[in-house]
């Protein structure tokens, strides 16, 4: 994912909110979370605005579910059982939201995030298990926008060889 102004899985993966815990007791905050409350704690904040707030030191934020100690647990014990694109929603930018956390984090907890992830990624094997023709689907169902843009890349090379090779059979006839 490219972290670009511009870059539709950027905007999405920053759309995603993360629950804030505030250090300072800030008057009439709560219309940030949607109610009537005046004050509030605790507020699910999108990431973009998250940012400035965690780096300003007015809040601190709790690594979210979609990252958390259960899904780090299923992944470990089987990781093509985990539908990541289902654990984020908004186009399933697992991986995309996985970075931007990253980002915020400190050196040893993104060290230990970005393993997570990259093992993740090599151990999952979606593509393997979606198999030819597809788990009932279009093959690429269940998948992450990373891996559903690596699959659809993948697809495209493999017509575009056998068309070379049939070609190149042809010219030796």
């Amino acid at each position: 994912m490219e972290n670009d102004y511009f870059s539709v899985e950027a905007i999405l993966a920053e759309n995603q909110k993360i629950q804030c815990t505030f250090k300072h007791e800030i008057p009439n905050m709560g219309h940030l979370g949607g109610g009537t409350e005046r004050e509030r704690t605790k507020l699910q904040l999108p990431m973009w605005l998250a940012y400035v707030i965690i780096y300003s030191d007015w809040a601190e934020f709790n690594i979210p579910q979609p990252f958390g100690l259960k899904v780090r647990n299923a992944l470990k014990a089987e990781a093509t059982s985990v539908r990541l694109s289902n654990l984020v929603g908004a186009g399933g930018m697992w991986y995309g939201f996985g970075k931007m956390i990253m980002d915020m984090l400190s050196d040893e907890q993104a060290s230990e995030m970005s393993e997570m992830m990259t093992k993740a990624f090599k151990d999952a094997q979606h593509f393997a298990a979606i198999g030819p023709g597809g788990a009932g689907g279009s093959g690429s169902d269940g998948l992450d926008a990373t891996e559903r843009e690596i699959f659809t890349l993948a697809q495209a090379s493999a017509k575009r060889m056998k068309k070379w090779h049939e070609e190149s059979d042809k010219a030796k006839q």
